[in-house]
């Protein structure tokens, strides 16, 4: 009879950075689209101006995560590539 060893194969830390970074910016994104509906809202109830300030800010609230979000993807692609 042989003995098997068994080893412990972890997951590679870095992709679990990825998962939380993908996870963190995902929550800004939602935060921050929500945040500036409210706002538009509130704006457009104050000035009368229909939709027009909440639709607004809300696209300026979801360009706004999504160049973030690109610049800090090409800094950590940049980093990994140094």
């Amino acid at each position: 009879m042989s003995a098997t060893v068994h080893k412990a194969h972890y997951a590679d830390p870095s992709s679990f950075r990825g998962i939380i970074m993908l996870s963190a910016w995902g929550l800004a994104l939602v935060l921050a689209s929500f945040l500036f509906l409210w706002l538009g809202y509130l704006l457009d109830e104050l000035l009368g101006t229909a939709p027009k300030l909440m639709i607004g800010l809300f696209f300026l609230a979801v360009i706004g995560c999504f160049v973030a979000l690109y610049e800090e993807a090409t800094n950590v692609l940049r980093g990994a590539r140094l």
